[in-house]
């Protein structure tokens, strides 16, 4: 199989705990301590109020500013004074002295939150290198409203230019919470701008102001949302061709792209994403929410992990695939849409690296635990869990898998650490492992909240487990591909894998045009555990294969079962409405029909009276 499995043999980064020397030093001195950043080139930041300037005398805003004055008949001034109404709206105010408020409190809850937040000094050291050199993008993983604080916070304390990030307009219905936001560096976008013109070239030259004035890194979230399911979501490319266009233009001669990897032992929101799941409304975010939510500093939510990535220049992602002679045909400032290729470079890139989040995810024997206990409902005993979770974690390093497993611990200690930081989502009775919900209220419920709280444990217990599909993807869906085509030949697998691929292609992160590669992948990975042999024309699997095969299938099937039923919801909600809107139909018609006919009838009757009587009708003369 030719292959290069890079990503497989890299040596990863060590990590550091950067909350152990805060908990031995004051809060209050770290917050006021001085702070020095290493800056783009050396610039000086430039004020809000100078920025704002730049941006609304820009050519390409003016120009916009004309065409939408042309479109809509109103006065240039009136549009400016619009799009400066816009940009006051969503601009940040960034001030060091709500920072440090902000590092202060920090401090103080990430202390009560995590045993450790673990961070690669490498990857910092990286970045301090990059913001030297050129405008610098981060683009971290988004699991948690903690993500941005603690990129935010991370920055501060290693002396790095503090991000703006692009966030959305839900956080200004927090009162004083929103505008502290706003001054530590968050600027706020719609979740949606339509048609608006105006809106999306007032933000778009914002972001480019900054990104070429290269004060600031520029933060914003690939997936667009949280993942209510902790697994990737298919990223989006709006923002990524902005941070991008100023390089297309020649305006900036590289861009670097840091993707960050923010892991969790245990998420803050994990009962709030599985209630969302099941179509409990999203809480809307408010200061009062806020407080009432003060009661998480009480539990234990593990370690945090944050992986800064090694930074990606956008220059040597589009060499040889996009051509920049085309950004000359016209003046710089005059909008252009993407070309299509443009647009498929711009996916294949959002896609990659999301990739490269995954791979840099750190995982812990949680993972691997809930992953057994979802294919076993009815339980495991606790010495069969330890086993198979040995099993499990060798096969997941065979994979590639970036696991934090304790070095000189026993597995049966390991186990238990992790069982009893996740005891709300299970109960141990007896040596038997088995998930419930253990803090309800004693008190009876109805079948329906009892089956409600059981989806909630399972959708919690499984958003952990989508944490690691990534590893067990691909030989997932060779293994699936093979049980299948009923076919050893490498042809009709390849073709099953191929299907099931592009049908998962919404599902999970899978570069597009890279299914060759990936079928290659999951042959070498599963031919070096010693699963199966790849002959010339034929993948034959190995006598002590079949358990990891079916443990990779079972894997797949709720994703399987899910495609599945699908269809048949529905066809049969068609089914019903077809019934539903026909005897509608069936009754409109009826009653009209009916009334049409009486309506005949009387018309008819009249006529023929007029008729007969010879005087005219004070409805209808022509019957006279």
């Amino acid at each position: 199989v030719n292959i290069s499995v890079i990503f497989l043999l890299k040596k990863r980064d060590d990590f550091e705990d950067v909350l152990e020397e805060r908990r031995r030093s004051s809060d209050l001195r770290y917050a006021l301590r001085c702070y020095t950043p290493t800056l783009y080139k050396g610039l000086v930041p430039c004020k809000v109020s100078v920025l704002k300037s730049i941006v609304l005398q820009s050519d390409h805003l003016q120009c916009v500013i004309k065409q939408v004055s042309s479109e809509s008949g109103d006065s240039t001034e009136c549009v400016a004074e619009e799009a400066s109404l816009i940009l006051d709206e969503m601009a940040h105010r960034m001030q060091l002295s709500t920072v440090r408020f902000f590092v202060f409190t920090l401090s103080k809850a990430f202390k009560r939150l995590f045993r450790s937040v673990c961070v690669n000094e490498e990857g910092i050291q990286r970045l301090q290198q990059a913001v030297q050199e050129h405008p610098v993008v981060l683009l971290p993983s988004h699991r948690s409203y903690m993500d941005f604080l603690m990129m935010s916070y991370l920055l501060y304390m290693f002396d790095l230019p503090l991000p703006v990030i692009a966030a959305g307009m839900d956080f200004m219905s927090m009162k004083f919470i929103g505008e502290m936001l706003r001054m530590s560096g968050a600027f706020f976008i719609r979740r949606s701008f339509g048609g608006d013109k105006l809106y999306w070239a007032v933000f778009s030259e914002y972001v480019k102001t900054m990104l070429r004035k290269g004060y600031a890194p520029i933060e914003f979230f690939l997936e667009g949302t949280r993942s209510r399911t902790c697994k990737s979501l298919t990223p989006k490319t709006g923002l990524l061709n902005i941070v991008m266009e100023p390089f297309f233009k020649g305006e900036l001669f590289d861009v670097s792209l840091v993707p960050v990897s923010i892991s969790y032992e245990r998420v803050l929101e994990e009962s709030l994403y599985a209630r969302e799941l099941l179509g409990v409304p999203k809480p809307k975010e408010s200061t009062s929410g806020l407080l009432k939510a003060r009661r998480v500093l009480s539990e234990d939510y593990g370690s945090m992990h944050v992986y800064f990535g090694h930074p990606v220049s956008v220059r040597s992602l589009a060499e040889g695939k996009i051509k920049r002679s085309q950004y000359n045909l016209l003046p710089r400032y005059i909008p252009q849409k993407p070309s299509v290729d443009t647009h498929e470079f711009l996916n294949d890139a959002a896609f990659r690296l999301v990739r490269i989040q995954e791979e840099n995810m750190v995982l812990k024997p949680w993972v691997l635990i809930a992953t057994l206990l979802l294919q076993n409902p009815d339980g495991m005993d606790l010495s069969s869990l330890t086993e198979q979770t040995d099993w499990l974690r060798h096969l997941a390093l065979a994979f590639g898998a970036f696991l934090d497993w304790p070095d000189h611990e026993a597995c049966s200690e390991v186990i238990s650490c992790s069982l009893a930081l996740h005891r709300r989502l299970l109960s141990v009775s007896a040596g038997h492992v088995q998930l419930s919900v253990t803090d309800a209220p004693q008190v009876e419920t109805t079948p329906e909240e009892a089956v409600f709280q059981r989806a909630v444990v399972v959708l919690s217990c499984a958003s952990y487990r989508n944490q690691i599909l990534h590893v067990f993807l691909r030989p997932a869906l060779l293994a699936v591909a093979m049980q299948s085509a009923n076919s050893s030949r490498k042809d009709d697998i390849y073709n099953c894998f191929n299907f099931l691929r592009n049908m998962f292609s919404n599902e999970f992160i899978l570069c597009p045009g890279d299914s060759v590669q990936d079928f290659e992948e999951a042959c070498y990975l599963l031919m070096k555990r010693g699963v199966l042999q790849v002959l010339e024309h034929e993948i034959v699997m190995s006598a002590s294969g079949q358990s990891t095969l079916a443990f990779l299938c079972s894997v797949l099937d709720p994703f399987l079962q899910g495609y599945q039923v699908t269809p048949y919801t529905q066809c049969a909600n068609v089914h019903y409405c077809a019934k539903v809107w026909g005897s509608v139909f069936l009754s409109f018609f009826l009653s009209f029909f009916l009334s049409f006919f009486l309506s005949v009838s009387n018309f008819q009757k009249t006529a023929l009276s007029c008729k007969r009587t010879g005087k005219t009708h004070k409805k209808f003369p022509v019957f006279g």
